[in-house]
């Protein structure tokens, strides 16, 4: 199959890029800033089924109104470590912002914070999130629902979303760890990512309609994903939807529309995040001798570890970009999409 054609650019090239085509379809300066970084930070770390696969979609959706670009997102402090960002139907990623510096603020003094984010849209890649919160010198773990994808193992009518889990946690002198896997056996995003590229994708990722296995992406996309640890991986993703949705009071799965197309009502999925001020004064000693114990041994990988090696090179060398998706966001940022 012919390589596709890609053009290498910086990440402030490719922030730009991208804040440029939502400033095209009406989106503001400040709000197109902010989700232009957290996609540029899903490909800087290899998550390219989150970052310039999403402009589009996005862009199409700003223009229904399935995402309201100028949503103003409200913050509620419903007790003394708990908060709770209303999204207002807009972009998730000003509601992580701002929740998120306001969790910060209370750590020191709360011990543990949880932030819940209601009425919100796809959160791209979690890990982008929780190491923000690592950096600050705490423990974070991070989910997400997700529109219906997956089904209870043994099924075949979509209950879950992929329904996305990540940790990090802080580590002296060096990146924090961090973890982020879906609780499908891939993102949904790369199923998509495939159908934009008219590629197949490989057996054993997702079911068809019929509940069939199926390497065709369109396929796919109208049948359901596959769990990771079958019975396992869906009672996770029961877990997530309790924190996700429940808690926050956001659309279930089930009743979330699509990330991807441009119809239909606002998603309105949530997200839920814990950050944790780590209480030993031994906590940074103690979490390198339990990390030594996988480092130092042949064969094994730190978990994340592939992500920090992707991050480096593209800060040093930039990122390829397909030519398709530079020359549509142009087209969107001089109004001609």
């Amino acid at each position: 199959m012919p390589v596709e054609p890609s053009k290498r650019l910086s990440l402030d090239e490719a922030t730009s890029l991208i804040q440029s085509a939502f400033t095209g379809v009406g989106v503001s300066g400040d709000i197109a800033l902010c989700v232009a970084k957290a996609l540029v930070a899903a490909e800087a770390e290899g998550q390219v089924g989150h970052g310039f696969s999403r402009v589009e979609d996005y862009a199409a959706q700003v223009r229904t109104g399935k995402i309201r670009a100028d949503a103003v997102v409200e913050i509620h402090q419903t007790g003394t470590g708990s908060l709770l960002a209303d999204a207002g139907f807009g972009f998730a990623y000003p509601a992580l912002d701002e929740i998120m510096q306001k969790g910060i603020e209370l750590a020191p003094t709360c011990g543990c914070v949880t932030m819940g984010v209601t009425r919100s849209h796809h959160c791209g890649a979690l890990s982008v999130q929780v190491e923000r919160l690592a950096r600050e010198g705490l423990v974070a773990i991070m989910v997400a629902n997700t529109p219906a994808a997956m089904a209870p193992f043994g099924a075949k009518e979509a209950v879950f979303g992929t329904n996305p889990i990540a940790f990090a946690a802080p580590r002296e002198g060096r990146d924090p760890l961090v973890m982020d896997l879906s609780l499908s056996r891939v993102a949904r995003g790369k199923v998509m990512s495939a159908h934009k590229a008219g590629k197949p994708i490989p057996e054993g990722w997702a079911l068809d309609a019929n509940g069939k296995p199926t390497t065709d992406p369109e396929k796919a996309l109208g049948g359901t994903m596959l769990p990771i640890g079958e019975a396992k991986g869906t009672a996770l993703a029961l877990m997530v939807e309790i924190l996700a949705s429940v808690m926050t009071g956001a659309s279930f799965s089930s009743q979330a529309t699509s990330f991807f197309k441009a119809d239909g009502p606002s998603p309105g999925v949530g997200q839920f995040l814990i950050a944790m001020r780590p209480q030993d004064g031994q906590f940074a000693e103690r979490l390198e001798q339990l990390l030594a114990l996988i480092e130092t041994q042949e064969g094994a990988r730190l978990p994340g570890s592939r992500r920090s090696d992707a991050i480096r090179e593209a800060k040093t060398n930039g990122i390829d970009v397909p030519v398709r998706y530079i020359d549509a966001l142009r087209k969107l940022a001089a109004g001609e999409a």
